[in-house]
């Protein structure tokens, strides 16, 4: 046999003089097996039509013209040794001549011709040889699984172990290991379970391969007690079990475990290996764990093994997990002819790292380096260029997909479905989508991610249902992006419809998914029901609680907000920039200025005096609250002003009746060379309203378009009808009415019916409120001011209508009510009110109080009560107006020192206004009143609205 190896290991070329050969046929490698029963009954001849050319010519040479035990035994020899070889071409010859030469093969040559093309990557023919077999046995199938299993095929060598009990053969250890292997590749479960149960039967769990393979099918599936039930239950253990259950660990992520494993395989005589210290890295990475991670790469350097293809990009995934981007770079740099797998970490390390024009470079790189990406490569370039934003890019690098093959690969096309919907290319995304054969949930998600916001936001309910009705079960993400989607929309109703969904799939008390529908709530305005689920909330986190206190603030809830605050706090979460200003926008809401300066002493603390968003916060309630020289103080103080800083104090000072003030701010705006908006307009316009200023707040109105190029609102329209209007201009309102190009709306017509009361116009008045009634007919403030038009004027006929009419709509006049914050608790006070516990005291301080504006010359002035009753009870009435117990009040309860702040939800009388005006210097305290449309500051017996109001 030695001398036939030796001869085989050469290749024979030279043609045998005594053989007469025929052409071959390589295209009919079934023939060559499916002929040998046929030549077994004949009488051996030397044509041989299955053979390459030449092939048989060494065979010729060395196989004797007898045929015994010898001969089966000779080519059993040289089949195994083109096995070892990997020779398929000459295993092919040594068949051919086993069929020509008509021998009857032992079950042992059968075994060697099918180890032979197993061996040799042949499958088909290992397959087609095993079919031929008269007396199939364990070794038999065995190879053949085995063969299938390392070709990564596990589902067939599945079906030839069950082949192989069918036929009654019972498997031994190799069998069962081959068969394990099959079950890991396919991830069969149950049946290695079952599997588990006849090797027990076997006796053979005790061997080290058996073992290993049943020990890797768990710790693949992810059963890892039942994988550390079997590896800490073999007698003897190798790398192989070892490495199996570090790499099932590493696998689910659980790091702990993988170190823990290590340094127990580190302690014991098992030498470990580059796979070995891949899976620790892994573990490491998942942790974070850079240090350990350090140490193993000490070992790799130790070993040798550091740079190795596995390794090293185990090494590279590691660095880039724990943050260590120029290290990660540092191993990769040294790689020597880095593979596919090196450059795909390395690229998938820096889009991780945020490092997107790093990743454009490196891939530019890898195209010179002459290697072809695969699918890793390319989502990772997808997710790069999605952070790029740069469209041209990232088409280009679609159209690379699509040359490489891999626009079907289904991670690189959600990757590129996230990618061209995060952009707003909302059609690129749809072809992309809607192209992909073979979708999953995460798919569906990619292309919900489009539609959270602008119009296309009402397809993501369509997209929804499409999803569900196409049998994909939604998952977190899934709702929180149909959720955003209904936020965008203020779709409650769909919203309700996800809620009942998550509910059923028992994710209501997911954190993340309860924040998206605190918000949806929010936004929808139902905000008990963003309470409750919010309240069921395990983790509330700061991005939760900003979202209720800022919705608690916008919806002119500043108590909750401010509650939900206090709370927040002693949760231990520290509130930023954004829940310090959605709170300190709460305090606006309610002018709470003492919760307010609790507020700014925190902001002050914490640090964020300095954030831009604060400060526009902190000016706006000191504004809101009255306290005007408190917001010009932080105003000042800021060392960055943005527009809405500039805007915020613009209005502040116009609402605080400083006019002069508001548009020197303006200028001061313009010098610092910011650019107005809209809402700057809105407060220079109602600055010029308040002081009077005609013919300046014309001018301001005509540069609104012709100067700086915005297009008026209807809010600018009303602010200019607010300043012909009070100024007694109302034939002008009426042409500036006439020649608006924008559609008139209730604000507008609410503007002209309160000059007409302030003028006593009935005859435009009765106009407008007629227009009020066919907009908004609920509301009760047409109804009350044309009353009070009537009623200035004696017209009690049409006041009785008026109030009929009221009564017929169903409409309900809002009670004039007044409060006062007394150490950080609201006092509410109506007309002629008696519920309050301190009543006795506050009327006996408002007659002390009447009685010293008589002796400064006060006469109540009755033409302010629009009733029709005895002159004394018009005179009674007036007492008793709700500002004037909230003065009593503060008065009984505050020290000398402070001013008295007090906030209406009406417009202050004309008496009231003027009986102020003589107390604030009859008591020598400042008192601010915030009526609804401004603020009166009484000093020293006068008004910062110079009475213009």
């Amino acid at each position: 046999m030695s001398t036939l190896s030796l001869s085989w290991s050469f290749n024979f070329i030279e043609p045998d003089p005594f053989c007469n050969t025929t052409s071959i046929n390589n295209n009919n490698d079934s023939s060559m097996v499916s002929s040998v029963k046929s030549h077994q009954k004949k009488k051996p001849r030397l044509v041989m039509n299955s053979l390459p050319m030449n092939s048989t010519s060494c065979v010729e040479r060395v196989v004797p013209k007898f045929y015994d035990k010898e001969t089966l035994k000779m080519y059993s020899g040289l089949l195994q040794d083109c096995s070892t070889k990997g020779s398929l071409y000459n295993g092919k010859a040594v068949h051919g001549k086993v069929i020509i030469s008509g021998l009857n093969p032992d079950s042992y040559l059968w075994i060697c011709l099918v180890n032979m093309y197993v061996k040799c990557g042949d499958l088909k023919l290992a397959h087609l040889v095993f079919d031929e077999m008269p007396d199939r046995d364990v070794v038999s199938f065995t190879a053949l699984i085995a063969g299938y299993s390392a070709a990564g095929n596990g589902y067939e060598g599945l079906g030839l172990f069950r082949q192989m009990r069918s036929e009654g053969i019972f498997g031994n250890g190799f069998a069962f290991a081959s068969a394990l292997k099959a079950c890991s590749m396919s991830l069969a479960l149950e049946f290695g379970k079952q599997m588990h149960g006849e090797v027990v039967k076997a006796g053979v769990l005790g061997d080290v391969f058996v073992g290993s393979a049943l020990l890797d099918l768990y710790a693949k599936c992810g059963e890892m007690e039942l994988a550390e039930g079997v590896f800490f239950n073999m007698p003897a253990r190798n790398v192989v079990s070892w490495n199996a259950l570090l790499n099932g660990y590493a696998k689910i992520g659980d790091g702990r475990r993988v170190l823990n494993l290590f340094r127990k395989m580190y302690e014991s005589d098992i030498r470990f290996s580059k796979f070995t210290l891949s899976s620790v890295l892994k573990g490491c990475a998942s942790l974070g764990n850079a240090r350990e991670g350090q140490i193993v790469h000490s070992l790799a350097i130790k070993t040798g093994t550091e740079l190795d293809g596995i390794l090293s990009s185990s090494l590279v995934d590691m660095y880039s997990k724990c943050g260590l981007a120029e290290d990660a770079q540092k191993i990769f740099v040294r790689v020597l002819n880095p593979d596919v797998v090196a450059w795909s970490t390395m690229i998938a390390c820096l889009d991780q790292q945020g490092k997107t024009l790093e990743v454009t470079k490196l891939f530019a790189d890898m195209g010179k380096a002459g290697l072809r990406p695969n699918q890793y490569t390319l989502a990772s370039v997808v997710s790069a260029s999605t952070n790029l934003s740069e469209l041209r890019y990232g088409k280009s690098v679609h159209a690379c997909i699509y040359k490489s093959g891999f626009d079907s690969d289904k991670s690189v096309s959600n990757a590129l479905i996230t990618m061209y919907m995060k952009w707003g290319s909302v059609q690129d995304g749809f072809r992309v989508f809607e192209a992909m054969k073979d979708r999953d949930v995460i798919s569906w998600n990619a292309f919900l991610s489009g539609f959270h916001e602008g119009d296309a936001c009402s397809q993501a309910p369509i997209i929804f249902n499409r999803m569900v009705m196409e049998g994909f079960k939604p998952n977190k993400y899934t709702f929180i992006s149909t959720l955003r989607s209904c936020s965008s929309l203020s779709d409650m109703s769909f919203g309700q419809q996800i809620h009942g969904q998550i509910v059923k799939n028992n994710l209501q008390t997911d954190d993340f998914v309860g924040a998206s529908l605190v918000d949806m709530y929010t936004k929808c305005g139902c905000l008990e029901d963003a309470h409750k689920v919010f309240k069921i909330m395990k983790e509330r986190d700061l991005f939760t609680w900003t979202t209720v206190i800022s919705e608690y603030a916008q919806a002119s809830q500043g108590e909750k907000a401010f509650e939900c605050f206090r709370q927040m706090q002693q949760e231990g979460v520290k509130p930023n920039e954004f829940t310090l200003a959605s709170c300190l926008r709460g305090c606006s809401t309610i002018s709470a200025l003492e919760s307010g300066r609790q507020l700014h002493s925190q902001v002050t603390k914490s640090g964020h005096s300095c954030d831009v968003f604060v400060t526009s916060a902190l000016v706006d309630m000191y504004g809101k609250c009255g306290a005007i020289e408190d917001a010009e103080e932080v105003f000042e103080s800021s060392e960055s002003r943005d527009i809405v800083s500039w805007n915020t104090m613009i209005c502040g000072y116009s609402q605080n009746g400083d006019g002069e003030k508001s548009l020197q701010t303006f200028s001061s705006m313009l010098d610092e060379g910011i650019q107005p908006n809209e809402i700057t307009f809105i407060g220079v316009l109602s600055a010029c309203s308040h002081v009077g200023l005609v013919e300046e707040g014309k001018q301001h109105f005509e540069s609104i378009k012709g100067v700086y190029g915005i297009i008026p609102t209807i809010e600018h329209y009303a602010c200019m009808v607010d300043i012909l209007g009070r100024a007694g201009k109302l034939d002008e309102v009426d042409n500036f009415i006439k020649k608006m190009t924008i559609k008139l709306n209730a604000l507008v017509w609410q503007t002209v019916l309160g000059a007409c009361k302030m003028h006593g116009n009935v005859e435009y008045g009765e106009r407008a409120a007629e227009k009020l009634f066919q907009l908004e007919p609920e509301t009760d403030s047409t109804y009350v001011l044309l009353s009070n038009i009537y009623a200035a004027k004696g017209m009690w006929g049409d006041v009785k209508k008026v109030r009929l009419k009221m009564s017929s709509q169903g409409v309900k006049k809002e009670p004039g009510c007044s409060w006062v914050e007394i150490n950080g608790e609201v006092h509410t006070f109506l007309s002629k009110d008696g519920s309050h516990p301190k009543v006795k005291e506050i009327y006996l301080k408002l007659d002390e109080l009447h009685q010293k504006l008589k002796a400064a010359g006060y006469v109540p002035n009755t033409q302010f009560v629009l009733n029709k009753v005895s002159e004394e009870k018009k005179k009674e009435s007036l007492i008793y107006h709700s500002e004037r117990l909230a003065l009593a009040f503060a008065l009984i309860s505050k020290g000398p020192a402070k001013p008295i702040r007090i906030f209406k939800n009406l417009r202050i009388c004309g008496d009231c206004h003027n009986a102020m005006k003589l107390l604030s210097d009859v008591i020598d305290r400042d008192i601010i009143i915030r009526d609804v449309t401004r603020f009166h500051h009484f000093q020293n017996g006068s008004c910062s609205c110079r009475d213009y109001w």
